[in-house]
């Protein structure tokens, strides 16, 4: 948009010459507008990548230290991912103004939660706390301690019960785990579960996620295979 605006403007006071350049310098603005806006939602409320990225960590560290012990595995894989998402270099420093600022402080997950309910769309939220599950089974189990610090979480986000149990059934394997995967009952008839898929795989189509960096768009492709997986797990149970 604001490189038709610009070329328009250019237009009207130098004509073509005006309107090639308008262009030019308005495609270069909507390129610094989307990576300094890249998770904005609603209004004049943003947050910058390097507070998400910091307050991201903030709550992973949550999760790592809920059950009482700080797991390997576990700060392997948060480190992992923040340099798949952001590169190393960026990765670095984000680690190290955590570990220099934000950690030295008391760390409570409201606050930061708020900050990016209100700043973050839905569908990042729900990416969030998929993130949060990875973290916790990293080391093969995500124990009680963890699923309730995301739980509270989950909470804080303003996630959906419904939306929260899915995610969950992606990680605690059980003969209900496809059913609380496409947010139906076992009660539900075959064209019900047909519609729940359809309306699943909407929801967590990776396209949803094309705001994000590459990382997060990886994790909605997760939980789009799990919906796609419990859907065929179903056709086969069932015979359709």
């Amino acid at each position: 948009m604001i490189r038709w605006i610009a070329a328009i403007v250019g237009f009207i006071f130098y004509r073509f010459i005006g309107a090639f350049i308008g262009y030019i310098i308005g495609s270069a603005l909507e390129g610094l507008f989307k990576n300094t806006r890249v998770y904005s939602s609603r209004g004049s409320q943003q947050v910058t990548p390097a507070d998400f990225e910091l307050n991201l960590l903030s709550l992973a560290s949550m999760v790592i230290k809920a059950d009482g012990k700080v797991s390997p595995q576990e700060m392997q894989f948060v480190q992992s991912y923040f340099v798949q998402a952001y590169g190393k270099e960026r990765a670095k420093a984000t680690f190290r103004t955590f570990n220099e600022v934000v950690k030295k402080r008391e760390i409570a997950p409201k606050p930061i939660c708020e900050y990016l309910r209100m700043r973050t769309r839905y569908e990042s939220r729900l990416q969030i706390i998929h993130f949060l599950f990875n973290i916790a089974q990293a080391d093969g189990h995500v124990s009680q301690p963890e699923l309730e610090k995301i739980r509270e979480i989950a909470g804080f986000l303003a996630v959906g019960f419904r939306d929260f149990e899915s995610i969950k059934a992606m990680f605690f394997k059980n003969p209900d785990s496809a059913y609380k995967i496409l947010e139906i009952e076992k009660t539900a008839t075959n064209a019900e579960i047909k519609a729940a898929f359809r309306t699943m795989a909407k929801k967590y189509h990776p396209d949803k996620l094309q705001h994000m960096d590459e990382a997060y768009r990886k994790g909605a492709q997760e939980k789009f295979q799990k919906v796609q997986e419990a859907y065929e797990q179903l056709q086969k149970e069932r015979g359709f």
